[in-house]
């Protein structure tokens, strides 16, 4: 169950564990997530909108998102 100081400092959490172990982003949510028990829809709503992008970025870079379209100029 997440409670709410546990809510307020994921991002935080998130942050520092990418950091410390130089991991991506979508592996430390989802494992924060088990570490916690709680489920991912959940803690994506205690993410920061720059941490969202982040996982964007890599869901693309891992072909798991399709890319986003680019007016050739």
């Amino acid at each position: 169950m997440m409670i709410k100081e546990m809510a307020d400092n994921f991002a935080g959490e998130v942050e520092d564990n990418v950091h410390k172990y130089d991991g991506s982003y979508i592996d430390t949510v989802i494992g924060l997530c088990e570490e916690h028990e709680i489920e991912p829809a959940l803690a994506a709503k205690h993410l920061s909108q720059p941490i969202i992008e982040k996982i964007e970025s890599e869901g693309i870079n891992f072909n798991l998102l399709p890319t986003k379209s680019k007016l050739p100029l």
